[in-house]
């Protein structure tokens, strides 16, 4: 019976005990908050007005109104920021990923042997079709030129002989002194000399072409790299590497890649006309040049499933490299008077897409919309929005269909910095859940009601709590430091009647 007796006492002590921190949960909390740096800029007034109200002798029944009021932490209007929607001309890009081509490119080679005696032209300089680069030592070739015009002036003399004698033949035989077989030997003679004559101007032109070579010259307008020889070293045909390699840069090519699904589209707009080509830098914004397409490649590539495409640029201020990546976008269509929203008014559910409509009593309307198409930036509405309808772009998180809101004016209003709210109806700012700070949804002075802080679900917002918090056990205690009067007559109170 004395051992019952002790597990009784014990029991009701431990229970005294865990009933007095319960009831004193939200002082240390609050003192907590306080050291941690938690406690908003709202509660050193809301707690001189709980004192004040305590030291006047509200009581409990006062406190616990206030209670039940707090428990309702945001009914102002939501604020969010909104856009119009507009009717305007979209362009349509097909974007595709290439690389930066030179659109002709030569390796000047020597096309004699040879040494070189000089050098024509300036590293990197921009040089004419015409203009000489190199020249080759020539007098081996201005010798066999030589030789190949004394054969043909030889030849010539001879065939000049060979003709004297044809015509004293036919004269002889037209006299009876002379046969007829001596006029058919001057007559092969005649043209033995003159076969002979054609070879030998052969030769020359030959012979006049390879000394041409000794001078090498440019056959494209373009600009030159780095030289691979340098004056006095030997040359010929067979060098791999060239005297050096001149590319045509302006203007320049683009070869980039699109989706084979896109074909049809690419062919079918380039049958109407000549389609326009961007070439986009790596921030994927700026443009860098702005060309045409020249040419779709006759097949597509079985192992990327992608086709080529070419397109040439003018280049003129030379942003465009041979050998560089770029992004390139291809203009392939323009939507005329198409009606156009942020991408951010654009959200997603179970049913598909849809947008919040600001009504002319801001309120808002979830409206679904049926997206056209749609980048980073802007939305393309075949349905569901019309021009000057008001969209919301930022402040979903407490929206739903019929929610009262407030437009802000400044572009960060969608996330504003915790602030004291003020009565009658002053938005609340939306971030206010995320610091876990809860705001009073009007004035204390004018309402009758106080705040109440959550914590972390323990509060007197937690459903488990409910009854202490109608009952105003907890919100004197969580307001102030001080055990007022007031504040020791409302737990006195809450804890009769929950007795």
């Amino acid at each position: 019976m004395a051992r019952t007796f002790r597990v009784l006492i014990s029991v009701a002590m431990i229970g005294a005990v865990g009933y007095s921190a319960y009831v004193t949960r939200d002082r240390w909390l609050g003192s907590a908050e306080r050291l941690l740096g938690y406690q908003s800029a709202a509660q050193p007034n809301e707690q001189a007005q709980g004192e004040r109200r305590g030291n006047q002798g509200q009581g409990a029944g006062q406190a616990g109104g206030r209670r039940r009021g707090g428990l309702s932490q945001f009914t102002g209007p939501v604020p969010v920021l909104a856009a119009d929607a507009k009717a305007t001309d979209v362009p349509v890009y097909i974007d595709g990923v290439g690389s930066v081509k030179a659109l002709n490119t030569v390796t000047v080679r020597a096309q004699v042997s040879g040494k070189v005696v000089e050098i024509g032209f300036g590293e990197g300089q921009d040089i004419k079709k015409g203009d000489v680069i190199a020249r080759i030592d020539d007098a081996v070739y201005k010798a066999q030129l030589d030789q190949a015009v004394g054969k043909k002036a030889q030849d010539e003399a001879l065939l000049a002989g060979a003709k004297r004698d044809l015509e004293r033949f036919q004269r002889m035989v037209a006299t009876a002194s002379g046969t007829q077989q001596q006029v058919d030997t001057a007559t092969s003679q005649v043209a033995q000399y003159t076969a002979a004559i054609q070879s030998d101007q052969a030769a020359i032109e030959s012979a006049q072409a390879t000394l041409d070579y000794t001078t090498i010259k440019a056959p494209i307008d373009g600009r030159t790299g780095i030289r691979n020889v340098d004056v006095g070293n030997l040359v010929s045909a067979s060098d791999a590497t060239g005297i050096v390699t001149l590319s045509q840069i302006k203007p320049i090519s683009v070869l980039f890649s699109v989706p084979q699904q896109q074909l049809a589209r690419v062919n079918a707009a380039s049958a109407v006309g000549t389609l326009s080509v961007q070439a986009i830098a790596s921030d994927g914004q700026t443009v860098v040049d702005n060309g045409t397409l020249a040419v779709v490649d006759n097949q597509v590539d079985p192992t990327t499933g992608t086709v080529r495409l070419k397109a040439n640029f003018p280049n003129d201020k030379l942003a465009l490299w041979p050998g560089a990546f770029v992004n390139a976008r291809l203009l392939v269509e323009t939507l005329k008077g198409v009606t156009v929203i942020p991408t951010a008014a654009v959200q997603r559910g179970p049913n598909g897409t849809f947008v919040y409509i600001i009504r002319q009593d801001e309120t808002v309307a979830m409206k679904p919309v049926k997206v056209r198409q749609q980048d980073d930036v802007q939305a393309v509405i075949a349905d569901g929005v019309v021009p000057g309808d008001k969209v919301v772009t930022t402040g979903f998180a407490r929206l739903q269909d019929g929610s009262k809101v407030q437009i802000s004016a400044a572009a960060g209003a969608s996330a504003p910095a915790v602030t004291t709210p003020v009565t009658e109806g002053q938005p609340v700012a939306e971030n206010a859940t995320q610091n876990n700070q809860a705001q009073t949804p009007g004035n204390a002075a004018n309402d009758g009601q106080r705040p109440h802080r959550q914590h972390n679900g323990q509060g007197g917002g937690n459903g488990g709590h409910r009854r202490q918090n109608a009952d105003g056990a907890g919100g004197n205690n969580a307001n102030s430091n001080a055990n007022t009067d007031g504040n020791d007559a409302a737990v006195t109170s809450s804890t009769t009647r929950q007795q």
